[in-house]
């Protein structure tokens, strides 16, 4: 997690609106903890801070661009 604001409000609205398009079942994980990237309540139940470690899962038709979608989001800020 590279993003300065953490997964917090915007970012997780963000995450939630960047899934919209795509088809695809994305999950977020941190710390053990699974979430539903399409929940804006359960991504942010996450907690996840700058320097967490993600891994975010996607299957579906459109599995890679939804992934793309929340990676841009959570790696904003990022010089990698």
């Amino acid at each position: 997690m590279t993003n300065p604001s953490g997964l917090h409000a915007r970012p997780a609205a963000q995450v939630v609106a960047g899934l919209r398009p795509y088809t695809a079942d994305v999950t977020i994980e941190v710390d053990g903890r699974r979430a539903d990237a399409r929940s804006i309540t359960a991504v942010l139940g996450l907690g996840a801070s700058v320097g967490d470690e993600l891994t975010v899962t996607a299957a579906g038709p459109d599995a890679e661009k939804a992934l793309d979608a929340v990676l841009a989001i959570v790696t904003m800020g990022s010089d990698a």
